[in-house]
C-alpha cells in the first residue's frame, strides 16, 4: 500500500510539471492534446520533467555515495568542489573548442569533476581534521578557488555571460534538443545499485573494509568515477543544483539509518521528488515568469544545511 501511494505521489507530481508553465495545460488536454499542446509536451514539458526528476535522483544518490566513501555526513558534490571543478572543465573546452561542441564540453565536464574531487578526497587523507564539521567548509572553500579560476577564464574569453546563464540552473533551457545527456543518470543508478553492497562497507573505513576483502582503492574509483559523471551530466543539462546531494541523504538518515542500500532508493525517489516540486515553485511564485530552480533549492537547502550543521554539533 505504501508503495502504491509513493507511486502516485510522484505521477501525480509529474503530471502537474507537465501542466504548469507560461502556457498552462489542462487535464483534459494531456489526455487529448492538440497540435500546440503536442508541440509544448514534447518540446519542452515532457524533457524538462524527465530532466527534473533524473537530475533530483542521481545527485540525491551521488551525495549518499559520496558521504559513503569519506565517512562524513556532510559531504557532497556541492561541498567537495566536484560541481566547480566540472564548471572548470566546461568553461575551459568553451574557450579552446568554441561554444558549440558539446562532445569536448562533456569529456572536459567529466575529466575535470573526476581530477577535482580526487584532489579533495587525497587532501582529506592527507590532512586529518578531528571535526567532521570541518571538512564540508574545507570543500566549500575549494570549490570557491576552483570556480574563481573558471570565472576568471571566463572572463579572458568573454564567456561570462553565457556560462553564467548555462550554471546558474535554470531548468526553462532544457528541450528535447538537449536534454538526452541526462539520461546516462539510469546506467549509472544501475550500476551503484550493483555495487551497493560495497559501497555499504565503505562506511566501515578502508582497514575493516579490506579486512572483510573489499578491494577499497578500485570501489573508491569507480565511486568517484560514478559521482563525476552524474556530476558533469546534471551541470550539462539543467545547471548547478545546489546543496541537494547533501540534505536529502542526511535528512533521510535520520529516519532510516546510515545502511547505505536501504537509503539508496528513498534517497532517489525524495531527490527527484524535492527537486520536481521546488521547480514547479519556482513556476508558478511569480507566474507567468519563473525563476531559476537552483534559487529555489538554494534556500531550502542552506535552512536545512545549517539545521543539520546545528544537529551534528550537538551531537
Amino acid at each position: 500500500m505504501k508503495r502504491i501511494s509513493l507511486f502516485v505521489l510522484i505521477l501525480v507530481s509529474a503530471t502537474i510539471s507537465l501542466m504548469v508553465g507560461v502556457e498552462n495545460v489542462t487535464f483534459m488536454q494531456l489526455l487529448s492534446p492538440d497540435k500546440l499542446t503536442s508541440i509544448i509536451l514534447s518540446t519542452l514539458r515532457i524533457p524538462r520533467t524527465i530532466s527534473l526528476l533524473a537530475a533530483g535522483a542521481i545527485l540525491s544518490v551521488s551525495g549518499l555515495l559520496m558521504q559513503q566513501m569519506t565517512q562524513n555526513k556532510f559531504v557532497s558534490p556541492t561541498t567537495s568542489g566536484t560541481i566547480s571543478s566540472a564548471r572548470l572543465g566546461m568553461i575551459l573546452s568553451m574557450a579552446f573548442f568554441g561554444q558549440h561542441t558539446m562532445l569536448h564540453r562533456t569529456l572536459f565536464a567529466f575529466v575535470f569533476s573526476i581530477i577535482g574531487t580526487i584532489v579533495f578526497l587525497q587532501f582529506l587523507k592527507t590532512v586529518k581534521l578531528k571535526n567532521s564539521i570541518m571538512i564540508p567548509m574545507v570543500g566549500l572553500m575549494f570549490g570557491n578557488v576552483v570556480g574563481a579560476i573558471g570565472t576568471f577564464i571566463a572572463y579572458q574569453y568573454d564567456l561570462i555571460q553565457n556560462t553564467t546563464a548555462w550554471l546558474q540552473g535554470n531548468v526553462s533551457l532544457v528541450s528535447s534538443q538537449n536534454y538526452k545527456l541526462i539520461l546516462l543518470t539510469v546506467p549509472l543508478f544501475i550500476v551503484i545499485y550493483l555495487f551497493s553492497q560495497y559501497f555499504s562497507v565503505m562506511n566501515l573505513g578502508r582497514e575493516q573494509a579490506s579486512g572483510l576483502g573489499v578491494a577499497y582503492q578500485q570501489i573508491e574509483l569507480i565511486g568517484i568515477i560514478i559521482v563525476s559523471i552524474a556530476t558533469a551530466a546534471v551541470l550539462l543539462t539543467v545547471g548547478n543544483i545546489p546543496f541537494i546531494g547533501l540534505v536529502v541523504p542526511n535528512l533521510l538518515s535520520l529516519r532510516y539509518g546510515d545502511h547505505f542500500r536501504k537509503l539508496l532508493f528513498p534517497t532517489a525517489y525524495f531527490g527527484a521528488l524535492f527537486l520536481l516540486w521546488s521547480d514547479i515553485f519556482s513556476r508558478i511564485v511569480i507566474h507567468p515568469y519563473e525563476v531559476p530552480v537552483s534559487l529555489v533549492v538554494g534556500v531550502i537547502g542552506t535552512v536545512l544545511f545549517l539545521f543539520l550543521l546545528l544537529k551534528g554539533e550537538k551531537a
